[in-house]
């Protein structure tokens, strides 16, 4: 395959799976806001910018509701927004043309050009909502009409990692404040792991129970072991290696670091530090993207249309 439409193909998986997260994020916190009167708003707001990698404010000038959308969701310039990665993922497709199939096209295409340019207060929710029905629309669609080749292996490998960065912040906003900080119910909900958790483990969620398994369970496909574990398998089938001796591929190496390090590391310890090994699983993302950018993707420069969060 052309490492041109790899790399877009990656790239659609990544930025379709940010769209969706972060809309599910946004809309777990800024209902947090509305809901809870005694919550610092700008504090509140400075911290989830922080999260999400968006560039703060200078110190004094008060961060409302209002701002956090106008970056975070419509705001077409910001590789963090709901709008910048729709953009970006229909960019990507037509760059893949010969190989995105028409539905999914159709699916980008349209959903770019109903993208509003900003956002009415009542209709917030709605909009949330709308992201992820698109999101599912189109990865419902890749997953119904791709064969399981290298296409649909870059796409996937894109959404696993993209999907493991965005859970990790989801799971870091819990921390954020102790008045700020969504209840684990919330952000279970949030993640449409609820009625999972529950037949899981049959009680009410605990902090340790609903932190186990949105970090560890080897089932539920929002966990950040089990989106690991979904980019080290398509890893490996796209660049099979037989090493004798330890991991010559850097994408596996730094995945199977991560993925080792939460999986025998006690949860109490995780809970006791949570940001930290958050933290963690970001910068490895970043360093698993970049390493598969440098062995499949070997540019000059890198296209004005890929864009990391920092």
């Amino acid at each position: 395959m052309l490492s041109r439409i790899a790399e877009s193909l990656f790239w659609i998986g990544r930025y379709i799976e940010r769209s969706d997260g972060t809309a599910r994020i946004l809309d777990v916190h800024l209902q947090l806001l509305l809901e809870d009167p005694w919550i610092d708003e700008d504090t509140a707001c400075r911290s989830l910018l922080a999260v999400m990698g968006s560039s703060l404010p200078e110190t004094g000038e008060k961060v409302q509701r209002g701002d956090v959308l106008a970056r975070l969701a419509v705001d077409r310039m910001n590789p963090s927004s709901i709008g910048y990665s729709l953009t970006a993922a229909r960019e990507n497709a037509r760059r893949a043309r010969e190989i995105v199939s028409s539905e999914l096209w159709e699916c980008l295409n349209t959903t770019s050009a109903r993208m509003p340019r900003r956002l009415q207060t009542d209709k917030v929710h709605e909009f949330f909502q709308w992201v992820r029905e698109r999101a599912a629309l189109a990865v419902g669609t890749v997953d119904s009409s791709t064969s399981r080749d290298e296409a649909w292996q870059f796409f996937t490998l894109g959404r696993s990692i993209e999907r493991a960065d965005m859970s990790a912040r989801l799971l870091a906003t819990r921390s954020l404040t102790e008045a700020s900080g969504p209840s684990w119910t919330t952000i279970l909900r949030s993640c449409g792991a609820y009625e999972a958790y529950l037949r899981t483990y049959r009680g009410m969620p605990s902090a340790r129970n609903a932190a186990e398994f949105l970090l560890l369970d080897r089932l539920f496909p929002r966990s950040i072991i089990y989106s690991i574990s979904r980019a080290e398998d398509c890893m490996s089938a796209i660049d099979p290696r037989a090493d004798r001796v330890g991991h010559s591929n850097q994408v596996l190496r730094a995945l199977g670091q991560i993925r080792n390090d939460l999986e025998y590391r006690p949860i109490t310890e995780i809970l006791s530090e949570l940001p930290r090994h958050m933290d963690r699983v970001q910068t490895v993302t970043r360093e698993a993207s970049e390493a598969i950018r440098q062995r499949f993707f070997p540019t000059q420069a890198e296209p004005s249309w890929i864009g990391e969060i920092s």
